[in-house]
């Protein structure tokens, strides 16, 4: 079994993104999007695959983030579109929880 070699980061606390709800920020220059359903936290690109906007502007319906502009919606899970017009899935990346503090490793493993 090898250990994780991941590199995390801080990024906030739980009580910053609103239940239900989603924060945009940066992790080094990337923009991601922070989603929370009750005691789960969800981490995934901030940037439609679609249209070059903000997913953290839109809504979370569902286990998903919907995309304000075209209203393509993305599994929190997987990044992949529920449903037109993007095709194409945003990246979503790993998400820990210590205590109060929210940390996201942009690594693939």
């Amino acid at each position: 079994m090898s250990a994780d070699t991941a590199h995390w980061e801080k990024v906030c606390q739980v009580g910053d993104i609103p239940d239900g709800g989603v924060i945009g920020l940066e992790v080094g220059e990337t923009p991601v999007a922070l989603v929370r359903t009750g005691d789960e936290v969800f981490a995934l690109h901030d940037v439609c695959s679609h249209a070059e906007v903000r997913l953290s502007e839109g809504e979370v319906y569902d286990h998903t983030l919907e995309c304000w502009l075209h209203g393509s919606c993305f599994d929190l899970r997987s990044g992949k579109p529920t449903g037109p017009p993007a095709t194409r899935p945003v990246n979503v990346y790993r998400v820990k929880i210590e205590g109060d503090d929210v940390y996201v490793s942009l690594s693939k493993e």
